[in-house]
């Protein structure tokens, strides 16, 4: 681990952290239901997502055996507002009846396995891609992995550390290697970027004066060649 690195990645939490404060992510009532968030926040607004979630409750569907049980016409119905519905029902009913079926229902023993092999077996699964599982292995499982996304490539590629085709692996390698595992900061810390993605450092217009990163932003894409993250 690299301290100069480490260091500056703390102090962008620290910046970000002081000025918007704990984002309390992921919000759920149980661990089913992170899971559940996480394959139906896929293209669409978290707003959207809570929409289904309150729809599946209602319908007394917020479980394994509650998904199993319903038709997929219905289960489609119930989320017809997360977008791609028709997959991403297909993917609740899969993952359900999947754990189901191997793990006799148990959501924390299908869990209880190393982190790595989790995540093999998450990505095995119909429909759920590498974000999907990481988010579920950190906010449900509550192992030590980092999830980046689109909101990370665009913040740290302004930042000056990513190449804009920087690959997913090559971003979450360099949080990991340069950060403690600690799974109380990589649950903040991936919350705290995507609050900045989303409200300050947009595709459009972005506010650059607001944002908390202002002060130590490039605002430039530099010539790395190789895809990995390197410190500007």
């Amino acid at each position: 681990m690299e301290q100069s690195i480490k260091k500056a990645l703390l102090e962008i939490f620290r910046l970000i952290y002081e000025k918007e404060g704990p984002r309390h992510w992921w919000p759920a009532q149980t661990k089913f239901e992170v899971v559940v968030g996480a394959i139906l926040t896929q293209f669409v607004s978290w707003k959207n997502v809570t929409e289904a979630i309150r729809n599946l409750y209602s319908e007394g569907a917020m479980s394994i055996e509650g998904i199993c049980r319903l038709s997929q016409p219905r289960l489609q119905e119930l989320i017809r507002c997360t977008r791609f519905y028709k997959q991403k029902a297909r993917k609740l009913k899969e993952f359900c009846l999947y754990v189901r079926d191997r793990y006799r229902g148990d959501l924390l023993l299908f869990f209880d396995k190393d982190m790595y092999s989790l995540r093999e077996e998450l990505l095995s699964l119909y429909g759920i891609g590498e974000e999907t599982a990481d988010s579920i292995i950190l906010y449900a499982a509550e192992k030590p992995i980092f999830v980046v996304d689109s909101y990370t490539r665009r913040v740290f590629t302004r930042l000056g550390y990513f190449h804009p085709q920087i690959s997913y692996r090559d971003m979450q390698r360099f949080f990991m290697e340069n950060l403690d595992e600690d799974i109380r900061l990589f649950n903040e810390y991936h919350a705290q970027i995507d609050g900045v993605g989303a409200r300050y450092c947009t595709n459009r217009k972005p506010r650059c004066s607001q944002c908390p990163l202002d002060s130590i932003c490039v605002k430039s894409f530099p010539g790395i060649s190789d895809g990995k993250a390197s410190a500007p």
